[in-house]
């Protein structure tokens, strides 16, 4: 918390004061440092859970319950005791804590993933005989006869029998689905770290509906291949995003991506350098290299805050997500992670603009805004529908996912303000920001389909739908986004360094005390009084 009396001259002022602060809390007990690996223990404890076989055994199965149980409490314990010292990594103690949450809800709460779960694989060289067989139905998956598919080509689930137990760099062949493996456990491993780190399902049986498919190709392979096929169909819809057909263009498209964020990020950092908005003081004036006419205008000063916010949380995720094709598709390659290489395992994060301007506030949420977190924020509202026996088409089971998605959606970005260093409001703020958005759909739903049927919708050009579209859309952000971008100035998060090296702040484009280097706080070790209290921080 920045006090009263506090007077910053720059930005620089106020990351020092949170990081003194930082000092002072650790120092007096108040919270302890983010340690790693040791704070990595909830997420340790599904991993370790997820790769004993539970297959034959009931009472194992149910304790994927006390494995999520564990996992909530940790992530409570985290929230409320742990801070780090940089702006950006306190935001992801509570962000990556409740995520984890979340996550793992909808995989072992709102599933079995032993059961129901099965993932893209080659066929040659991938877990033998020692497959799981299933010539029963389980819950989103449909099997049919394995006993006569082994008859016709000597396989049980699509996996040929009898070859070696090879690991990921080694496999070959078309692709199969796969199930979880029992052997070998290099296999088992990769399969459960694939499911941990694969949040939209590219390449499982699961994959979100905003997700493409696989190529036809593939497709094919995987109908061929294999004895046992999801529920789930390979339709494709405009909401989809981009697949890049080759790994050149994949990892060309990404560099561009990635080298377009930093420069845009930097650029936003070097304005926000200037206007105290960004440094935590929401009621300030705006900076005063700007024009007399945005700076008189609160209408105007509002927008370009919430413009220059919008932006710099787009072109981070923008630049964050390019870094895993370039890392695991690019740096490691097919030699290594094999299958987990192809190009069409990453597809773009990003939908096309279009569907805001032809759907409003849901083509902003379900196909522009990007939907990493979608098949989590889904599963609990889905399950609750099922259970209840409810359509799930009818007004009262659209409300309850939309307000279940956007409560979770509302709930980790709120955990992640709560641990921020500055003075926030996580339910005032940021939380009712999510759930504001839930009923603005709900509304603009009813509204649309009563105006469907209008001669006077009918008969408008679609220019002027889109363009009355674009002005509804941005006027209802302008009134409810600075519920989220003013808990992320209050919290400190705009002081965030995103780039290492800045082009424009070293020409003196930046603040008293900018230059070319621009670097937060780095990971340090910190040694406790006890080895489990010793380790890397951030």
């Amino acid at each position: 918390m920045i006090p009263s009396n506090f007077r910053p001259h720059t930005h620089h002022d106020v990351t020092r004061h949170y990081y003194k602060q930082h000092e002072r809390q650790i120092a007096a007990g108040e919270y302890r440092p983010l340690l790693y690996p040791w704070d990595t223990l909830g997420a340790l404890v599904v991993v370790a859970y997820m790769l004993v076989s539970h297959q034959n055994r009931p009472w194992l199965r149910k304790a994927r319950f006390l494995v999520f149980a564990f996992n909530l409490a940790y992530t409570v314990y985290l929230i409320r005791n742990v801070r780090a010292k940089g702006v950006a990594s306190t935001l992801g103690v509570g962000l990556i804590a409740a995520w984890s949450t979340i996550y793992v809800l909808a995989l072992l709460v709102c599933n079995d993933p032993q059961r129901d779960f099965m993932r893209i694989e080659r066929l040659e060289g991938m877990f033998g005989s020692g497959s799981r067989e299933d010539d029963g139905v389980h819950e989103g998956v449909t099997s049919s006869s394995t006993t006569m598919r082994k008859e016709e080509n000597g396989t049980a689930n699509g996996v040929t029998e009898g070859r070696e137990h090879l690991g990921p760099t080694q496999r070959h062949g078309e692709f199969a689905w796969q199930p979880y493996p029992e052997t070998p456990f290099v296999e088992r491993l990769d399969w459960v770290l694939d499911i941990f780190g694969n949040f939209r399902g590219t390449s499982w049986n699961w994959r979100t509906i905003s997700t493409a498919p696989p190529p036809k190709s593939i497709q094919a392979q995987l109908l061929r291949n294999s004895s046992i096929q999801p529920t789930h169909t390979f339709c494709t819809h405009p909401s989809q995003t981009h697949v890049y057909p080759t790994r050149r263009a994949l990892l060309i498209g990404n560099v561009k991506t990635l080298l377009a964020g930093y420069l845009i990020l930097d650029i936003i950092k070097t304005l926000g350098s200037h206007d105290p908005y960004f440094w935590g003081y929401i009621d300030r004036p705006p900076a005063p290299y700007l024009p007399r006419l945005i700076t008189e205008s609160k209408v105007l000063t509002h927008s370009l805050r919430l413009l220059l916010c919008q932006f710099a949380i787009k072109w981070a995720l923008e630049s964050m997500f390019a870094l895993a094709p370039l890392f695991f598709s690019g740096l490691l390659g097919p030699t290594l992670i094999g299958a987990r290489a192809e190009a069409w395992m990453y597809p773009a994060a990003w939908g096309s603009y279009t569907l805001v301007l032809d759907k409003g506030l849901a083509g902003w949420w379900s196909g522009w805004w990007h939907q990493t977190f979608r098949f989590a924020f889904e599963q609990p509202s889905k399950r609750v529908i099922e259970a209840l026996g409810w359509d799930k088409k009818a007004p009262l089971a659209k409300a309850v996912q939309l307000f279940t998605a956007f409560g979770l959606s509302g709930a980790l970005h709120a955990c992640g303000i709560v641990t921020c260093h500055g003075e926030t409001y996580p339910l005032s703020g940021t939380m009712a920001f999510f759930l504001l958005q839930a009923a603005g759909l709900f509304v603009e739903n009813v509204l649309c389909k009563g105006m469907r049927g209008s001669a006077v919708v009918k008969s408008m050009p679609g220019w002027v739908k889109r363009t009355l579209t674009f002005v509804y859309v941005h006027v209802w952000f302008y009134h409810t986004a600075h519920l989220l971008c003013d808990d992320f100035a209050r919290g400190g998060v705009w002081l965030f360094e995103p780039c290492p090296v800045s082009l424009f702040r070293g020409l003196g484009f930046g603040a008293e005390g900018d230059g070319w280097l621009a670097i937060e706080a780095l990971p340090t070790w910190y040694r406790g009084p006890t080895w489990y209290t010793t380790g890397i921080t951030f």
